[in-house]
């Protein structure tokens, strides 16, 4: 009988000792589970949502590569947060594609546009891409301590941020300058060869003509003093306005209005026309395709050119190799007469950065998206991003990123095939410009370390950088009467702009420039205008 009585007893404990590892197996569970995936009600009050940490693949339309995301950084950004990225990138015109996805909705999971697109304003206005302010509050605490002030600057209209600016912040880099042959200006203008001393306008075109005289033919080609991309307008007439003084718009009396109205503008444009009538200026300079412009300058028989420093960089590497170091062009600073040499405006740069990067209504993980996007765009992101794996590309010494020689050594001979082969800065997404805390730049490759050609820039045009993000987008909405207007008005004044540079006569180019005026009047520019002035007081408003 207490044989009976102490079998129960064990078979009672047994099946109680089961119950209790049952129950405590479920409660393991349950908490595992809860880890990753977020509270149905949110959790208890002050916690934060973890949105789970399972290995996810986000699609990205990305219209700077179509490259596949499995090299060294790629692997290592897959590591450090379980997402891996399925590029999506189109073999044509990537506008194209971003409208024929707008009209079908058929949307990645990420997209970057140009951020001065107005696709941005109409994939916002479709309910396409989602406002990231919630999510920013919640998983974003590095992407709201990285990007500070631009949120503020990047919302929309309703007050909502649906993007992520990529390349932003305001970094005191040159942007257009007047290019010339280092060697030749040491011979002819010795004094101003090692910069620092900028050029007047009639100092720039007696250089010109100095050159024209002494060197009218190199290796028996004819040569020319000042030549332009005639596939870069804007950089052409971006170098010109800086000598000037001239801004994007022209503020006048509360209205903000066509550059082309500033009074110095006209007195521009005869400037380029003299240098046109007097054989100083390439007779083909509108016609001149990006790669015959490039030609050009790599046979030597150039002297200048207009635009960005690094614009001339497939030349420069030619003529570095055929003639020497000095024979390459060197960006120098030109001064309208009556301009102070401080208030020029070579170096327009918006701080509000090159592309947008915005989630879609898609996506299945916003909270897992944001959180990768805030890895990326945290300060160890970021050297991620631009710098690669410590301990393979860099070393921290003394409190700061060290790139090991070799790899610095591998983006000198051959830039694209080292970054295609690792990954650094292939992947340029939520780039901040200037330093890290320590004072090392979140670009290696193209901060780091300075040829002659970019020291000269910075030492020659760095005081000329002005932030134009006010202006950026003041146009009127795709598809309104004065958007019609807006794109008439700019035919008229890039053909009458053309042809006042190259009139036969002082007088026919002021002609030429006057009747602008007046078309673009006929055309509606007085509306146009309205529209840019309203948006500009509405976003002073909203920047406050």
């Amino acid at each position: 009988m207490h044989t009976k009585k102490g079998l129960t007893l064990l078979l009672t404990a047994i099946m109680l000792m089961t119950l209790l590892s049952a129950c405590a197996s479920s409660n393991k569970e349950g908490n595992s589970q809860s880890t990753n995936q977020p509270a149905e009600n949110g959790g208890a009050e002050g916690e934060t949502k973890d949105p789970g940490t399972d290995p996810i693949t986000i699609t990205f339309f990305d219209k700077n590569t179509g490259d596949k995301f499995d090299n060294a950084v790629a692997q290592e950004i897959t590591k450090r947060t379980g997402v891996t990225i399925e590029i999506q990138q189109p073999t044509g015109n990537p506008t194209e594609k971003l409208n024929l996805m707008l009209a079908s909705d058929d949307l990645p999971d990420m997209i970057m546009f140009d951020r001065s697109s107005d696709l941005v304003a109409k994939y916002i206005d479709a309910g396409s891409i989602v406002p990231l302010d919630d999510l920013i509050a919640e998983y974003g605490p590095d992407v709201a301590k990285m990007y500070g002030d631009v949120l503020n600057k990047t919302r929309y209209k309703d007050g909502k941020n649906y993007y992520l600016s990529n390349w932003y912040g305001l970094e005191h880099e040159p942007v257009f300058g007047f290019n010339m042959r280092k060697d030749i200006v040491k011979e002819l203008a010795p004094d101003k060869a090692d910069g620092g001393v900028p050029f007047t306008a009639s100092e720039f075109k007696q250089l010109l003509s100095d050159f024209k005289a002494k060197y009218p033919q190199i290796d028996g080609k004819d040569t020319i003093a000042l030549t332009m991309d005639g596939e870069n307008f804007g950089g052409t007439m971006g170098t010109f306005k800086g000598m000037f003084g001239l801004t994007n718009y022209y503020e006048h009396d509360g209205v903000l209005q066509y550059d082309v109205k500033n009074p110095s503008y006209k007195d521009m444009i005869l400037y380029m026309n003299d240098l046109y009538r007097s054989g100083l200026m390439d007779k083909e300079w509108a016609i001149n395709k990006r790669q015959i412009w490039e030609q050009k300058i790599a046979t030597g028989t150039i002297f200048s050119s207009t635009g960005a420093y690094w614009d001339l960089g497939n030349s420069n590497t030619i003529i570095k190799k055929d003639r020497g170091e000095e024979s390459q062009l060197f960006a120098y600073k030109v001064v309208a007469d009556g301009v102070d040499p401080s208030k020029t405006t070579y170096g327009g740069r918006s701080s509000l950065g090159w592309d947008a990067i915005a989630i879609t209504k898609k996506n299945k993980n916003p909270e897992r998206t944001m959180q990768f996007i805030n890895f990326l765009a945290s300060e160890e992101g970021q050297y991620l991003l631009m710098w690669g794996i410590e301990g393979t590309h860099w070393d921290m010494k003394d409190g700061k990123h060290t790139p090991r020689p070799e790899v610095l050594q591998s983006f000198k001979d051959d830039w694209a095939a080292y970054t295609k082969e690792t990954g650094i800065r292939k992947w340029t997404w939520f780039i901040k410009n200037g330093p890290g805390a320590d004072g090392t730049p979140y670009d290696l490759p193209g901060r780091y370390e300075r040829s002659p050609i970019d020291q000269m820039a910075i030492k020659n045009l760095s005081d000329t950088v002005f932030d134009t993000a006010i202006f950026d987008g003041l146009g009127p909405a795709g598809g309104t009467p004065e958007a019609l207007s807006e794109q008439k008005i700019s035919d008229i004044t890039k053909q009458a702009i053309t042809k006042a540079i190259m009139a036969p006569t002082a007088e026919e180019a002021g002609s030429i420039f006057d009747k602008m005026l007046a078309d673009m009047k006929a055309a509606g520019d007085e509306k146009v205008e309205a529209v840019y002035t309203t948006n500009y007081n509405a976003r002073k408003e909203l920047w406050q």
